[in-house]
């Protein structure tokens, strides 16, 4: 599975229909909405993804 964010194919599964990229570090849901992503925070929590924040690469 290639990761929505970076396009990259380092991706694991950390839940049901739960990914994670190790590229640019976040996760991303698949349901029949779409795609949810999510940044992870310093506190391991997850915040909806920023696509205008240029600290994530």
């Amino acid at each position: 599975m290639n990761c929505p964010i970076c396009g990259g194919r380092a991706t694991g599964k950390v839940g049901t229909d739960q990914y994670f990229c190790w590229n640019c570090c976040v996760e991303y849901r698949i349901n029949k909405e779409g795609v949810q992503i999510f940044e992870l925070g310093e506190d391991g929590s997850l915040m909806a993804f920023d696509p205008y924040n240029q600290q994530l690469y």
